[in-house]
């Protein structure tokens, strides 16, 4: 050995050259493709790549003003930016390097860079269109664990949310009847007295429906109850609040409603249908309603315990008249 180097020549089966750069362009001397990496031809499967010119095939913005063979090799390991023509959004990224023994011809090694996730996506990639040493199969395989992991975050968050308004709405709502409850009907009623909207209460209170405990039971009260329920939903709008705030007691809540005319039919119609029998396991329920009426409009700023307070009394009075009547508050009280 006389301490020389030479620089050997290797001659590298294409198949191999596939495996290795799935993503590369070989050139002539005169710069005409004379072989390029499977994933390239997957990416451009509508133009063929072997035996055209590489710059007809291929932009080079950076570095720019490259636009010959010669130019490119001049240019030999600088990382260069090329877009295949007319497809701006295919942005690649390589480096090209002279190959020994090729009589001037030059080996390109792409990548994409940056937009490997949206080429991925636009191309239906695989860990199979990359080199198994490409650090971009891992990054592939990262993206994919964080869209499932916020994917997952998604729908818990959305379990979360459809728990909290359950928990919110089942606060809010009487577990035997459906109605709202006694908080729901205050938050309602304060709501409106602290807005500008007029609006209507009717207190209601069942007539003889202790008897129907002592005598038939609870069940039967409890299906008193609901029947008083769906009546009391029959004869109300979709945007009024009812409420069961007692055992057998019931606010009805009327936003934007004060004519005590039609207060007085609505209740006629509620104290007709509840009068009617209502029927358990074959027994007759017999209880009828009292109600007491009230509308914003005749207090100078309605306060909610005062209109509450008002609303007793008028259905007291309704009660003492015989019961099965709706009395209105005639003068409110001092506030």
């Amino acid at each position: 050995m006389d301490g020389s180097l030479t620089d050997p020549v290797l001659t590298v089966d294409l198949t191999l050259l596939d495996r290795m750069m799935p993503m590369h362009l070989a050139l002539s001397a005169a710069g005409v493709v004379i072989s390029a990496g499977p994933t390239l031809i997957k990416m451009l499967p509508d133009r063929r790549l072997v035996g055209r010119a590489m710059f007809d095939l291929f932009e080079v913005r950076r570095p720019s003003r490259v636009s010959s063979p010669e130019g490119l090799m001049l240019r030999a390991g600088q990382r260069l930016h090329l877009h295949p023509r007319g497809r701006p959004q295919d942005g690649l990224r390589g480096v090209a390097m002279p190959m020994p023994g090729s009589g001037g011809g030059m080996l390109i090694n792409l990548s994409f860079g940056f937009g490997v996730i949206e080429a991925v996506r636009r191309h239906a990639l695989t860990d199979a269109d990359f080199a198994a040493t490409d650090l971009t199969v891992e990054l592939l395989y990262l993206v994919e664990a964080k869209t499932a992991v916020t994917e997952e975050l998604k729908a818990l968050n959305l379990r979360l949310q459809g728990a909290k308004v359950a928990a919110e709405e089942q606060a809010l709502t009487d577990p035997l009847t459906g109605l709202r409850n006694r908080r729901a009907a205050d938050l309602a009623l304060a709501d409106l007295c602290s807005g500008r909207r007029a609006f209507s209460v009717m207190n209601l209170d069942l007539d003889f429906f202790k008897a129907v405990n002592d005598t038939l039971g609870h069940a039967a009260g409890d299906h008193v109850l609901r029947v008083v329920a769906r009546v009391l939903r029959d004869q109300t709008r979709a945007q009024d609040c009812i409420a069961r705030v007692g055992g057998d007691e019931f606010l009805m809540i009327f936003p934007g409603l004060t004519e005590p005319r039609v207060l007085h039919q609505i209740a006629e119609r509620i104290i007709g249908n509840i009068t009617h029998p209502i029927f358990y396991e074959g027994q007759e329920c017999r209880v009828s309603a009292s109600i007491g009426m009230g509308v914003s409009t005749i207090y100078a700023r309605p306060q909610l315990v005062q209109m509450l307070q008002d609303l007793d009394e008028a259905l007291y009075r309704a009660k003492r008249a015989g019961r099965g009547q709706a009395m209105m508050v005639e003068v409110p009280g001092e506030v």
